[in-house]
Order: C-alpha cells, then structure tokens, then sequence
C-alpha cells in the first residue's frame, strides 16, 4: 500500500486532508514539525496534521553516530538529545574500561609450574630474585617475563653419534670427531653424553648466549684434557675414576663462566679404538688379560704353597713343643722313680738290689724268643725233659 493512501492504514485511520489524521506510527508520534500531509494541504504541514508516517532512518543513523562519538570523548552533532541519551554512553565507557582491565590482567598475570622458574624483566632489565611456583605478577607493558624449566635433565651428545654436529660438519670432522690421544699415546674413538640442568635461571639466561654450544665445547675440552693425561686401558675399560675428573672438570669450567648450569653426570656411551687397528687392540686387549689371569694364577700358586709352608711350620713347632713336654714329663717322672728307688734302696739294699736285677733282665729278655727250664742246683734231675708244646707257648706269649 503506498504511503499517499491513508484510509485504514496499517497504523490506523487518518484523514487524507491536512488535518483529518492522528499522526501515530509504530514507533510513536512523528517527528516535531507534524507529519507529512498527504491531502490537498500538501507539502511539510504543520501542527498535528498529517497520517502516519514511517521511520526516519537517517535521523536515527544520526543519532547513533552522536551516541558513538560520546563513548568515544567527542561531542555530539545536532538535535542533541538529553541526558537520557547519556547513560548508555557512560554503561558502554564503563564496560570497555573493564575490558581494559581483563585484557591487562591477562597480560600481566602468568602461572609458574613447580619444575619452572620465572624470570621478570623490568624496561629490559632483570628484576631479581626468579620468581617460583604458583602465580606471579608483572606490570605489563613495563615488565615481561621468560620461564625457564630447572628441574628436566637435558643431554648434549658429543663424539660421532652426535647428530647436531653431524648436521654443521663434514664427513671428515664427524669421522673424527670422537678421536682422541691418551697419555701413553694411542688413540681411542669416544662418544659421551653430558646430563645438565639449570641450577640458577638468571646466570643461565644472562652469562650464556648459546648455552648449548658452550656445555657442549667446555665438555669436549673436559674430556680431551682428562684422556690426554690417562693410559690407554682404563679408557677403554670406562674407569669410574675418568668419569669422575671429567665431570668434575666441566663442573669448574662451567662455574668459572658463572653459566648456573649443574652437571648431573657424564655416561660414556662408547669407548673404542680406532676402526683401521680394532684387531690389534683386540689383540693387545687379549694379551693384556692373558697376562694378568697368568699373573693372578701365579699369585694364587704362591699363597697356596705359603698357606702349606705356614701351616708346616706351625705343625713343627706343636710338635717341638709336644717333645719338649714329653722329655721334660719324662725326666721328671724318671727323676721322681730314682728318688723313690733310692729311698727304698736306703732302707733295704739287698732286696732293692735284687728287685732291679730281675726287673732288669726281664726287660733285656723280653724281646728274645728264649725258654728256660730251671734245673735243680744238685744235678738230682732224671734228665727227662717233659714234652711242652713251645711253638704254641712262644706264639700265645708273642700275641699277649
């Protein structure tokens, strides 16, 4: 329907003259100045004329703009409205300043985790201490923040397995980057691994400026100079002793560069000799334990023949000391019998003297195989031996 038609319009009746209509619309009265007349008056009429008439959208294009120019602190166009106007103004400043605020907070607020150390920067200069686990604060845009892990253990590989100086040498270099001279100058090809982690996060990110390149030339240093004063074989043995001066030493270099780095421990992960003279160290390695398993067969030959001798002598000496004892028992029992013999001698010489005649020939006859038949001192015998079985007798007495 065109707006010049105002019988039964969509917002009401209205007249078609100038003063018939009521003027109204969906959005309210009209505009101040009355409606558009659309009757034989014609033209902008005035007063309350006019039917219903739609919105005035570059008037309202206008007043947002003057609305968003306030928010914005410039100053309204014309037909300014009131201060009802003005609140939403002040609610869209108000929820911006918020934003502002989150937006910064956001920035300034970071979350340490308990294995990490926080180091703040205020205008670019550090601001100490490190800040621990948990929540922090810095002041952005003046104050930023770098994080740091202190507790993970890092490796840096150094020798030929090391990929990242296989990735900026030639083949050559890495041929012989684990190449080194001992002290009694043979050549052993090493590869070790080096396990670090940042003791102090400020030394670490301000006295290093490649911190990897560093650990990684200060431990090859370490352990050219630890092999170069060392023999042979306990290199290549992996002696705890090297290991310990190597670690050590990357220690004390590394302190001297105040770089905060901890040198957890050193793993050699291979030792080996030289690939054209692998078979003569293998031989050499063969001799060397074929010499000390002869030598430590020999000692063991020799303690046992020194166990032997001691045990020996310690026999000997029992034994001498068990004669001494039993000549001395036997010189003193013998003493003892004379006195007492001599005691009864005293007192009956006659049968004291028989008595060691006959204990004395029985003694020297006890060993002969001798029978004796006594005869009557008068010849009164008839001359009869009687028949004794004296083979049987002289066995009986043999086996008693």
């Amino acid at each position: 329907m065109p707006w010049s038609n105002n019988s039964g319009g969509p917002w009401g009746g209205g007249g078609s003259s100038g003063g018939g209509g009521n003027g109204k619309s969906p959005w309210g009265s009209g505009p101040p100045g009355g409606g558009r007349g659309n009757g034989g008056g014609g033209g902008n009429g005035g007063g309350g004329g006019g039917g219903p008439t739609p919105p005035d959208l570059d008037e309202l294009f206008r007043q947002g703009q003057d609305r968003l120019r306030k928010v914005m602190g410039g100053r309204g166009g014309g037909g300014g409205g009131g201060g009802g106007s003005q609140i939403p103004g002040k609610a869209m400043l108000g929820i911006g300043a918020v934003l502002l605020l989150g937006a910064w907070a956001l920035s300034s607020v970071f979350q340490v985790e308990t294995s990490e150390n926080a180091i703040v920067l205020t205008l670019g200069e550090y601001s100490p201490p490190p800040r621990g686990p948990g929540l922090n604060l810095a002041f952005w845009p003046l104050q930023t923040h770098e994080i740091l892990n202190v507790t993970g253990e890092r490796s840096i590989d150094v020798g030929a397995n090391d990929v990242r100086a296989a990735t900026r040498r030639t083949s050559a270099s890495r041929r012989d980057e684990g190449l080194m001279l001992t002290g009694d100058e043979n050549v052993v090809d090493v590869n070790f691994q080096i396990i670090w982690n940042i003791l102090k996060p400020d030394d670490y990110l301000f006295n290093l400026a490649q911190p990897e390149s560093t650990i990684e030339a200060v431990s090859e240093a370490s352990i050219r100079e630890v092999i170069g004063r060392s023999e042979v074989q306990p290199v290549l043995n992996r002696d705890a002793v090297i290991t310990d001066q190597v670690e050590t030493l990357i220690q004390n270099t590394l302190d001297g560069y105040e770089s905060g780095v901890n040198v957890v421990r050193v793993n050699f992960v291979s030792v080996d000799p030289p690939k054209p003279v692998v078979e003569a160290f293998d031989d050499v390695t063969k001799a060397t334990q074929e010499k000390v398993a002869k030598q430590r067969q020999a000692e063991g030959y020799a303690l046992q023949k020194l166990a032997e001798a001691r045990g020996e002598s310690a026999q000997l000496l029992e034994n001498a000391d068990g004669y001494t004892a039993r000549v001395v028992k036997d010189a003193e029992g013998e003493a003892s019998r004379f006195k007492a013999i001599y005691e009864e001698y005293r007192k009956a010489p006659d049968v004291t003297r028989q008595r060691l005649y006959l204990e004395t020939m029985e003694r020297v006859f006890s060993d002969i195989d001798k029978i004796i038949l006594d005869q009557p001192s008068d010849g009164s015998g008839n001359g009869i031996v009687p028949y004794l079985p004296l083979n049987e007798l002289g066995k009986k007495g043999a086996s008693k």
